[in-house]
Protein backbone atom coordinates (compact mmCIF):
# COMPACT_ATOMS: atom_id res chain seq x y z
CA UNK A 1 0.00 0.00 0.00
CA UNK A 2 1.35 3.41 -0.96
CA UNK A 3 0.71 6.46 1.18
CA UNK A 4 0.44 10.11 0.24
CA UNK A 5 3.29 12.09 1.77
CA UNK A 6 2.79 15.69 0.61
CA UNK A 7 0.01 18.25 0.51
CA UNK A 8 0.63 18.71 -3.20
CA UNK A 9 -0.02 15.03 -3.94
CA UNK A 10 -3.08 15.05 -1.72
CA UNK A 11 -4.54 18.08 -3.47
CA UNK A 12 -4.20 16.32 -6.83
CA UNK A 13 -6.94 13.90 -5.73
CA UNK A 14 -9.50 16.58 -4.91
CA UNK A 15 -11.16 19.53 -6.56
CA UNK A 16 -10.39 22.99 -5.21
CA UNK A 17 -12.75 24.05 -2.41
CA UNK A 18 -15.62 26.26 -3.47
CA UNK A 19 -15.68 29.96 -2.69
CA UNK A 20 -18.34 29.51 -0.01
CA UNK A 21 -16.39 26.77 1.73
CA UNK A 22 -13.45 29.13 2.06
CA UNK A 23 -15.29 32.34 2.93
CA UNK A 24 -17.55 30.75 5.58
CA UNK A 25 -14.64 30.59 8.03
CA UNK A 26 -15.02 33.44 10.52
CA UNK A 27 -12.55 34.83 13.04
CA UNK A 28 -15.15 35.54 15.72
CA UNK A 29 -18.58 34.38 16.84
CA UNK A 30 -21.54 35.88 15.01
CA UNK A 31 -25.22 35.75 15.94
CA UNK A 32 -25.77 32.33 14.35
CA UNK A 33 -22.79 30.68 16.02
CA UNK A 34 -23.75 32.19 19.37
CA UNK A 35 -27.27 30.83 18.91
CA UNK A 36 -25.88 27.40 18.10
CA UNK A 37 -23.70 27.38 21.21
CA UNK A 38 -26.70 28.42 23.28
CA UNK A 39 -28.60 25.30 22.19
CA UNK A 40 -25.79 22.74 22.07
CA UNK A 41 -25.54 20.17 24.89
CA UNK A 42 -22.53 18.33 23.44
CA UNK A 43 -19.03 19.02 22.13
CA UNK A 44 -16.14 16.86 20.94
CA UNK A 45 -12.71 18.27 21.82
CA UNK A 46 -9.67 17.31 19.76
CA UNK A 47 -6.23 17.93 21.25
CA UNK A 48 -2.62 16.75 21.03
CA UNK A 49 0.36 16.74 23.34
CA UNK A 50 2.52 18.13 20.53
CA UNK A 51 4.53 14.93 20.22
CA UNK A 52 2.18 13.07 17.90
CA UNK A 53 -0.19 11.72 20.57
CA UNK A 54 -3.75 12.87 19.88
CA UNK A 55 -7.02 12.62 21.80
CA UNK A 56 -10.70 13.35 21.26
CA UNK A 57 -12.96 13.62 24.27
CA UNK A 58 -16.71 14.28 24.59
CA UNK A 59 -18.17 16.91 26.89
CA UNK A 60 -21.88 16.99 27.52
CA UNK A 61 -24.05 19.10 29.78
CA UNK A 62 -27.26 21.07 29.80
CA UNK A 63 -27.90 22.99 26.54
CA UNK A 64 -25.86 26.15 26.43
CA UNK A 65 -23.36 24.87 29.01
CA UNK A 66 -20.49 26.55 27.15
CA UNK A 67 -20.17 30.14 28.34
CA UNK A 68 -19.53 32.88 25.78
CA UNK A 69 -17.09 35.27 27.45
CA UNK A 70 -16.79 37.55 24.40
CA UNK A 71 -16.88 37.30 20.61
CA UNK A 72 -13.56 35.43 20.48
CA UNK A 73 -13.52 33.57 23.80
CA UNK A 74 -15.58 30.69 25.21
CA UNK A 75 -15.38 28.73 28.46
CA UNK A 76 -16.01 24.98 28.72
CA UNK A 77 -16.61 23.64 32.25
CA UNK A 78 -15.02 20.33 33.26
CA UNK A 79 -17.37 18.20 35.35
CA UNK A 80 -16.41 15.10 37.41
CA UNK A 81 -15.03 12.27 35.28
CA UNK A 82 -12.48 9.48 35.43
CA UNK A 83 -9.58 11.83 36.28
CA UNK A 84 -7.38 10.60 33.41
CA UNK A 85 -7.10 14.25 32.31
CA UNK A 86 -5.99 13.28 28.79
CA UNK A 87 -7.32 16.43 27.16
CA UNK A 88 -6.45 18.81 29.99
CA UNK A 89 -2.86 17.59 30.17
CA UNK A 90 -2.61 17.88 26.39
CA UNK A 91 -3.76 21.51 26.56
CA UNK A 92 -1.16 22.33 29.22
CA UNK A 93 1.52 20.99 26.86
CA UNK A 94 0.03 22.15 23.55
CA UNK A 95 -2.83 24.69 23.54
CA UNK A 96 -4.16 23.95 20.03
CA UNK A 97 -7.71 22.49 20.09
CA UNK A 98 -10.45 21.66 17.61
CA UNK A 99 -14.08 21.68 18.77
CA UNK A 100 -17.15 20.13 17.15
CA UNK A 101 -20.50 21.19 18.63
CA UNK A 102 -23.69 19.20 18.03
CA UNK A 103 -27.39 19.84 18.51
CA UNK A 104 -29.52 16.66 18.62
CA UNK A 105 -31.52 16.03 15.45
CA UNK A 106 -29.61 18.73 13.55
CA UNK A 107 -27.33 17.46 10.79
CA UNK A 108 -25.19 20.59 10.61
CA UNK A 109 -22.47 21.12 13.21
CA UNK A 110 -20.43 24.06 14.47
CA UNK A 111 -16.65 23.88 14.32
CA UNK A 112 -14.32 26.05 16.36
CA UNK A 113 -10.53 25.96 16.21
CA UNK A 114 -8.33 27.87 18.60
CA UNK A 115 -6.00 27.77 21.56
CA UNK A 116 -6.98 26.78 25.07
CA UNK A 117 -5.85 27.38 28.63
CA UNK A 118 -7.05 25.79 31.85
CA UNK A 119 -8.21 27.86 34.82
CA UNK A 120 -9.60 27.18 38.29
CA UNK A 121 -10.71 30.79 38.73
CA UNK A 122 -13.27 30.73 41.53
CA UNK A 123 -15.44 33.51 40.12
CA UNK A 124 -15.84 31.73 36.78
CA UNK A 125 -16.29 28.34 38.45
CA UNK A 126 -19.17 29.71 40.55
CA UNK A 127 -20.67 31.30 37.44
CA UNK A 128 -20.72 27.90 35.72
CA UNK A 129 -22.00 25.92 38.71
CA UNK A 130 -24.90 23.48 38.28
CA UNK A 131 -27.16 22.86 41.27
CA UNK A 132 -24.59 24.64 43.42
CA UNK A 133 -21.72 22.46 42.21
CA UNK A 134 -18.97 24.35 40.37
CA UNK A 135 -16.85 22.63 37.72
CA UNK A 136 -13.46 21.36 38.82
CA UNK A 137 -11.70 23.45 36.20
CA UNK A 138 -12.57 25.37 33.05
CA UNK A 139 -11.08 25.31 29.56
CA UNK A 140 -10.96 28.84 28.16
CA UNK A 141 -10.67 28.80 24.37
CA UNK A 142 -9.44 31.73 22.30
CA UNK A 143 -11.10 31.39 18.90
CA UNK A 144 -9.04 31.47 15.70
CA UNK A 145 -11.68 30.06 13.34
CA UNK A 146 -15.40 29.31 13.57
CA UNK A 147 -17.66 27.95 10.87
CA UNK A 148 -20.64 25.73 10.17
CA UNK A 149 -20.00 22.23 8.82
CA UNK A 150 -22.40 20.80 6.26
CA UNK A 151 -24.81 17.91 6.86
CA UNK A 152 -23.35 15.17 4.65
CA UNK A 153 -21.66 13.09 7.39
CA UNK A 154 -24.84 12.98 9.47
CA UNK A 155 -27.02 12.33 6.45
CA UNK A 156 -24.83 9.43 5.32
CA UNK A 157 -24.69 7.91 8.79
CA UNK A 158 -28.41 8.53 9.52
CA UNK A 159 -27.26 9.29 13.04
CA UNK A 160 -30.48 10.91 14.16
CA UNK A 161 -32.85 8.38 12.55
CA UNK A 162 -34.16 5.98 15.22
CA UNK A 163 -34.93 3.34 12.58
CA UNK A 164 -31.20 3.10 11.83
CA UNK A 165 -30.18 2.59 15.46
CA UNK A 166 -29.05 -0.74 16.89
CA UNK A 167 -31.28 -2.28 19.51
CA UNK A 168 -29.39 -1.38 22.70
CA UNK A 169 -30.31 -4.74 24.21
CA UNK A 170 -28.24 -6.51 21.53
CA UNK A 171 -25.08 -4.61 22.50
CA UNK A 172 -22.87 -5.37 25.52
CA UNK A 173 -23.15 -3.16 28.58
CA UNK A 174 -20.11 -1.25 29.81
CA UNK A 175 -19.99 -3.66 32.74
CA UNK A 176 -19.67 -6.59 30.35
CA UNK A 177 -16.97 -4.84 28.34
CA UNK A 178 -14.93 -3.87 31.41
CA UNK A 179 -15.27 -7.36 32.88
CA UNK A 180 -13.79 -8.86 29.72
CA UNK A 181 -11.13 -6.23 29.06
CA UNK A 182 -9.90 -5.91 32.65
CA UNK A 183 -10.57 -9.49 33.82
CA UNK A 184 -12.64 -8.16 36.73
CA UNK A 185 -13.59 -10.49 39.54
CA UNK A 186 -17.00 -8.81 39.89
CA UNK A 187 -19.83 -9.85 37.61
CA UNK A 188 -20.94 -7.63 34.74
CA UNK A 189 -24.20 -6.94 36.59
CA UNK A 190 -22.33 -5.82 39.69
CA UNK A 191 -20.11 -3.52 37.64
CA UNK A 192 -23.09 -2.04 35.82
CA UNK A 193 -24.82 -1.42 39.15
CA UNK A 194 -21.72 0.30 40.51
CA UNK A 195 -21.52 2.47 37.40
CA UNK A 196 -25.18 3.45 37.69
CA UNK A 197 -24.69 4.49 41.32
CA UNK A 198 -21.56 6.42 40.40
CA UNK A 199 -23.39 8.29 37.66
CA UNK A 200 -26.15 9.31 40.08
CA UNK A 201 -23.70 10.71 42.61
CA UNK A 202 -21.15 12.46 40.40
CA UNK A 203 -22.80 14.02 37.35
CA UNK A 204 -21.97 17.54 38.53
Amino acid sequence: MEFIETSEDLRKLYKAPGDGAVRKELRALDGHSKGFLGKSPFVLIGSSDGEGNADVTPKGDKPGFVEILDDTTIAIPDRPGNNRLDTLENVVRNPAVGLLFLIPNMNETLRINGTARITADNTLRERLAVDGRPPISIMVVSIKAVYMHCAKAFMRSELWKPESWHDRATLPTLGQILRDQLALADSADATDKWLDESYKKSMW
